[in-house]
């Protein structure tokens, strides 16, 4: 098992000098999640916390990068990460904010970690909700670990969460791949994979797309369009996505593959994404290949 390809930061997880910051923190990954739901507000939930957001906070879901993220946290307020913001005063983002920053600190701490896409079935009866988690490998257990450091006390109460958060059972999140692979031998209605009123093959085959992305050090945003993702499902190519989907299942295993079908443009990130929330196309910082 090649785990160097998630042990080091690279492009959008790379924190830069701000990652110095990391060294202070706690080493176990309860740790780290509490100190990232004290830096931290889901941008449609400040309901459950009292708030409203202010414009500052409605502009940085479109926020990339865990170094732009860390620095706009430390410009308003400088004191170390591990002092909990007030829910008012914290980084307004969205789940793939929390999965990218739990990457950036396990891997500065030299644990593989990645950014997965796919579909959460705790947040509503009968639905698998667009959304993304972080996975890590445990050494000492010797197998990948799905968490998810969105969810705090608040949250499990609200959606009536009764498992680990920290060790999601692969029922519970399924990677875009999966939930695919699920919809075409017809185990799973399409229609119940999406976000608000979006939903349907063509939505998971998009997701399928950036969890590929983020198997290669690429972890977009959820919003973020490109390459070969598509409204219709028409328009899929769905012997294309079926290969695809079954790389994402066993990643470990098809790491080679998935580094050759990235250079594909139906996948590969190129320099000009199309932000859909905003309705126009923004510049991605360039990508080295990573090593």
């Amino acid at each position: 098992m090649n785990l160097g390809l998630y042990r080091s930061p690279v492009a959008h997880s790379d924190a830069s000098l701000w990652a110095l910051q990391f060294a202070a923190l706690p080493d176990d990954i309860a740790g780290l999640a509490q100190v990232l739901q004290g830096l931290l507000v889901h941008e449609h939930m400040p309901d459950l916390y009292g708030i409203t957001l202010s414009d500052r906070q409605r502009g940085e879901p479109h926020v990339r990068g865990a170094g732009e993220i860390l620095e706009r946290i430390a410009v308003h307020d400088s004191r170390p990460l591990s002092h909990p913001r007030p829910p008012g005063e914290r980084f307004a983002g969205c789940c793939r904010h929390y999965a990218l920053l739990l990457v950036a600190m396990l891997r500065s701490k030299g644990i593989a970690a990645r950014a997965r896409c796919g579909f959460g079935a705790y947040f509503t009866t009968d639905r698998f909700v667009d959304h993304w988690v972080t996975e890590y490998f445990d050494a000492a257990q010797g197998r990948w670990i799905l968490a998810d450091a969105q969810i705090d006390d608040r949250q499990r109460a609200l959606f009536g969460i009764d498992f680990d958060t920290l060790d999601v059972p692969r029922e519970k999140f399924l990677v875009a791949g999966d939930a695919w692979r699920l919809c075409r031998a017809g185990r799973a209605d399409p229609q119940a994979f999406g976000v608000l009123d979006m939903a349907g093959l063509w939505f998971i085959a998009s997701n399928v797309i950036r969890d590929v992305a983020a198997l290669n050090n690429r972890e977009m945003l959820p919003w973020d369009v490109w390459g070969g993702m598509t409204l219709v499902d028409s328009e899929i190519d769905p012997a294309f996505i079926d290969g695809v989907a079954r790389l994402t299942h066993e990643p470990d295993r098809h790491l080679v593959e998935l580094r050759t079908v990235y250079d594909d443009p139906r996948i590969a990130v190129p320099p000009t994404v199309f932000n859909a929330v905003r309705g126009r196309p923004e510049a991605v910082s360039p990508f080295a290949h990573s090593a």
